[in-house]
């Protein structure tokens, strides 16, 4: 029998991090005011970067909170507050004639380039474990991080721009679906 020792702040910073995940998730899906939810996202954000600085992943605790907590949701709460939650909008009229066309050609030349760039780096989705080798030191730890984001960890960076990509669209519909009329709307 193997006896494990947990150290308990290391338990503490997990049993935060993963309240902070599940309490922001589920406020994310429950929550019915759409900027309240973009709150709720960011408080599932910064759960995922306390649970990085917990496995010593400094840098990416710091994207997490930068790029993802910052960046992205400041663009959900910018397409939130752009297309006005409180005013009803027509479903039934196409605001842009020929968007989805162009669409399907933005998918098509995406997907190609997607095929592409993972047949140079031989197919390679990913690493089968965590460790992996440490970056060298000075400049030359940008090339090797840009080469493992491009290469071993392309399929991931991928995935994650295309689920970013759903979210706003889902965003969008959700912000733009039809609601009940009120009398005043009625008379107006």
């Amino acid at each position: 029998m193997i006896a494990s020792t947990y150290a308990v702040p290391a338990i503490l910073v997990f049993v935060t991090s993963a309240l902070l995940i599940l309490v922001g998730a589920v406020g994310v899906i429950t929550v019915k005011n759409p900027v309240h939810a973009a709150i709720s996202l960011i408080m599932t954000l910064f759960g995922v970067a306390v649970a990085f600085i917990a496995q010593s992943a400094d840098f990416l605790a710091a994207v997490q909170v930068i790029v993802y907590a910052g960046a992205i949701v400041v663009l959900f709460l910018f397409v939130i507050m752009f297309l006005g939650v409180d005013r009803p909008t027509r479903m039934n009229v196409e605001p842009l004639v020929g968007q989805r066309s162009f669409a399907a050609v933005g998918v098509v030349i995406t997907v190609a380039g997607l095929i592409t760039l993972m047949a140079s780096s031989h197919w390679v989705s990913g690493a089968k474990s965590v460790s992996g080798h440490p970056l060298a030191r000075g400049s030359e730890n940008v090339k090797q991080l840009g080469t493992a984001v491009f290469t071993t960890y392309l399929f991931a960076f991928e995935a994650t721009s295309a689920l970013l990509i759903i979210a706003v669209v889902g965003a969008v519909l959700l912000a733009r679906r039809e609601r009940a009329s009120t009398p005043e709307e009625v008379n107006a």
